[in-house]
């Protein structure tokens, strides 16, 4: 079982607008909303620090977080807990889902990764991959990509590495990696199925 995280101390002075605040958030008030992170955010953020031990993975969960609180600030219930343990408890249990499904999670976009790969040359078919012509026509297709998106194949697919390892290697956010590895892989299979296209037309 994971060790108990404490809930960060907040002063008392910050809790005594906190109600008004989740009133005018809950009205739609995107100031409110502003002054409630501005309030909350630091020791947030470091509750979900030692949660998730992973500073990236942290500030994605706040962020989620606050949006969770301005989507249902109208649902708060003041009979079951304090503005700050409303919000702690969000960040306690989304902080708990992110750290369970990680794992299952990066088995997931390995997956993935071999999957798109497999797509993407699947129609060349894999006894033509083996020649140098096929290889050729690969090499002419990555060099048409945007530099950032042929960098995140090669790594992926030429060096076997994830996409947390490609983020790593680039720091970059895993999000940006996933996305450009998504717009490579359809650009490639673009590519080259016009140009199976344009053999295939008569003289």
């Amino acid at each position: 079982m994971p060790q108990a995280v404490p809930f960060p101390a907040f002063p008392a002075s910050t809790e005594e607008n906190d109600f008004a605040l989740l009133r005018e958030i809950a009205a739609g008030s995107g100031e409110a909303l502003g002054r409630f992170y501005d309030r909350h955010a630091a020791p947030v953020l470091g509750l979900l620090c030692r949660l998730l031990a992973d500073r990236q993975e942290a500030e994605e969960i706040l962020q989620e977080v606050f949006l969770q609180v301005w989507r249902d600030a109208r649902r708060y219930d003041a009979a079951r807990s304090s503005p700050r343990g409303w919000l702690l408890l969000l960040a306690r249990s989304r902080a708990l889902d992110r750290r369970r499904g990680t794992t299952a999670r990066r088995r997931r976009e390995d997956a993935s990764a071999r999957a798109a790969a497999a797509r993407a040359v699947a129609p060349l078919g894999t006894r033509r991959l083996e020649h140098q012509e096929s290889a050729h026509r690969i090499g002419s297709a990555l060099d048409r990509l945007p530099p950032e998106q042929r960098r995140v194949v090669e790594l992926a697919f030429w060096h076997g590495l994830t996409h947390v390892q490609i983020a790593d290697a680039l720091g970059a956010p895993l999000g940006t990696v996933k996305s450009r590895v998504l717009l490579a892989m359809k650009k490639l299979r673009q590519i080259l199925a016009e140009e199976d296209d344009a053999v295939r037309l008569p003289a």
